[in-house]
C-alpha cells in the first residue's frame, strides 16, 4: 500500500513539471511572435512629405535703413550784423529766390551815402580834368601857329606841349577815379542787397520746406553762420548699406517697395539710384540709395524704413520646402517618393533660390513628393509609412 502511495506522488510531481514546461515554452513562443510583429512594424519608418511644385520663386531680401532729404540747402548771410527779421519759419514752404531773412543794414545804407557821395567827387574832378585839356589843347594850337609864323620860340612850344600832356595824365586819372569810385558804389549796394537774406539754391524742385531754424531774431550773426535749413522732400532718398553677398545682383532702376513704421501695412514704390562703387573699410558695406516719390511730403528725413528688393527670379523653378534638403555623405539631396510607392528614394540635388520657407532644387527625376521630417532615418530605398497629416506648405499628402 505504500508501494502505490509512492507512485502516486511522483505522478503528480512528473504532471505539475509538464504544466511548468509547457507554461514556459507557451510563454516564449509568445514573445517570439511578438517581438517578431514588432520587428514587421519598425522596417517601415514614419514620415512626412509634400509635393514637389513648379513655378516661379523669388529671391527677395529685406534691408533696414533711413530716409534723407534729396537735397539740402543752407541759407547764411554774407555779411555779419544783427537780425531784425526771420520772415520763415520751421515747416514753412519756401520758394527758390524768396527773401528769408532782413539784417540790420544802417551801416550799409551810410556806406553806399558816401560811396554816392564819392563818385560825385570824382565826377566833378574828371570834369575839370577835360575842361584843363581843352584849354592845353587850345594853348597848344595857338602856340604851333605862332610857331609857323616865326613869332613863337622852340622852348615856347615845349612849355606849351608838356602842359598839354600834363593835362591829358590828368584826365586819365579823374577817369580812372571815376571808374573806382563807380565801383565803390556798387559794392556798397551789393553790401546793402546782402543784408536781405534769400534762398537761393539752384536745381531740382522750384519749392522747398524749412527743416530748421538755427537762430532767433534779434541774434547777431557772423557772415556764412547758418540761419536756416531747407530741404527738398519731394522725391525723398532713402538709403541702406549692403554686403558683398547682395551688392553683385544690385543694379539701378530696380524697383523697391518700402514700408515704415509711421504707417504701418502701407508700401511705398521706389527705384534703385546710386550704388556706392567702394564698400566703407570698417563695416564692409556700399551705400546704396533710392528715389521714393513723395508728393503729399508724408515721408520725413529721418524715417527708419525696410526696403524689400528683389534679387533673382526664377519663372520655371521646381520647388519644395526648405525642411526637405538634407546632406548625405557632405551633398545636399532629398528623398522623394513618387507615385504610390511606400519607398523613399535619395536624390542629390543643387539649392538655387530660397524664399519664403521654400527653396528651389537642381537635379534629375525630381517629381512626386519629398520627406520633410523623419529623413534623419532614411536610407536610400527605406521603406517608409507616410503621415496623412497636412503639410508645410498647407498640402495633404497623396
Amino acid at each position: 500500500m505504500a508501494f502505490v502511495d509512492k507512485r502516486n506522488k511522483w505522478f503528480w510531481v512528473l504532471v505539475l513539471l509538464a504544466a511548468i514546461i509547457g507554461w514556459v515554452v507557451s510563454s516564449r513562443i509568445y514573445e517570439k511572435s511578438d517581438a517578431g510583429g514588432q520587428k514587421g512594424e519598425s522596417e517601415s519608418i514614419p514620415v512626412k512629405v509634400a509635393p514637389v511644385k513648379y513655378g516661379p520663386i523669388e529671391l527677395r531680401r529685406m534691408f533696414s535703413g533711413t530716409l534723407e532729404a534729396t537735397a539740402e540747402f543752407i541759407v547764411a548771410p554774407k555779411i555779419g550784423g544783427r537780425i531784425e527779421a526771420l520772415l520763415v519759419d520751421l515747416a514753412d514752404t519756401v520758394s527758390q529766390g524768396q527773401e528769408v531773412a532782413q539784417l540790420d543794414d544802417d551801416e550799409y545804407i551810410q556806406a553806399v551815402a558816401q560811396a554816392r557821395a564819392d563818385l560825385a567827387v570824382a565826377k566833378a574832378n574828371l570834369a575839370e580834368a577835360k575842361s584843363s585839356l581843352e584849354i592845353a589843347a587850345r594853348e597848344l594850337a595857338r602856340v604851333k601857329t605862332l610857331r609857323s609864323r616865326g613869332v613863337a620860340s622852340e622852348s615856347q612850344m615845349d612849355v606849351v606841349r608838356s602842359n598839354q600832356l600834363q593835362k591829358q595824365a590828368g584826365l586819365e586819372i579823374a577817369e580812372a577815379q571815376q571808374a573806382k569810385a563807380e565801383a565803390f558804389l556798387e559794392t556798397a549796394n551789393i553790401k546793402l542787397g546782402y543784408a536781405r537774406v534769400t534762398a537761393d539754391w539752384t536745381g531740382g524742385d522750384k519749392q522747398r520746406v524749412v527743416a530748421e531754424r538755427h537762430i532767433d531774431e534779434g541774434n547777431t550773426v557772423a557772415a556764412n553762420a547758418p540761419l536756416l535749413t531747407i530741404v527738398e522732400l519731394d522725391p525723398i532718398t532713402g538709403v541702406i548699406f549692403v554686403t558683398e553677398k547682395d551688392y553683385a545682383r544690385l543694379k539701378t532702376g530696380q524697383s523697391v517697395s518700402l514700408t515704415t513704421d509711421a504707417f504701418p501695412g502701407e508700401a511705398f514704390v521706389g527705384h534703385i539710384t546710386r550704388i556706392a562703387p567702394v564698400f566703407n573699410q570698417a563695416t564692409r558695406q556700399a551705400r546704396v540709395e533710392m528715389t521714393i516719390a513723395n508728393p503729399a511730403h508724408r515721408l520725413k528725413p529721418g524715417m527708419f524704413i525696410r526696403a524689400a528688393i528683389v534679387l533673382d527670379r526664377v519663372e520655371d523653378a521646381v520647388i519644395v520646402p526648405e525642411q526637405a534638403l538634407t546632406r548625405r555623405g557632405g551633398h545636399a539631396g532629398v528623398f522623394l517618393v513618387a507615385g504610390s510607392s511606400r519607398n523613399a528614394v535619395w536624390r542629390e540635388v543643387e539649392e538655387g533660390i530660397r524664399g519664403d520657407d521654400l527653396v528651389q532644387i537642381k537635379g534629375e527625376n525630381l517629381s512626386g513628393r519629398v520627406v520633410i521630417l523623419g529623413q534623419q532615418l532614411l536610407n536610400d530605398g527605406s521603406a517608409v509609412s507616410i503621415s496623412e497629416d497636412r503639410t508645410a506648405t498647407g498640402g495633404e499628402a497623396e
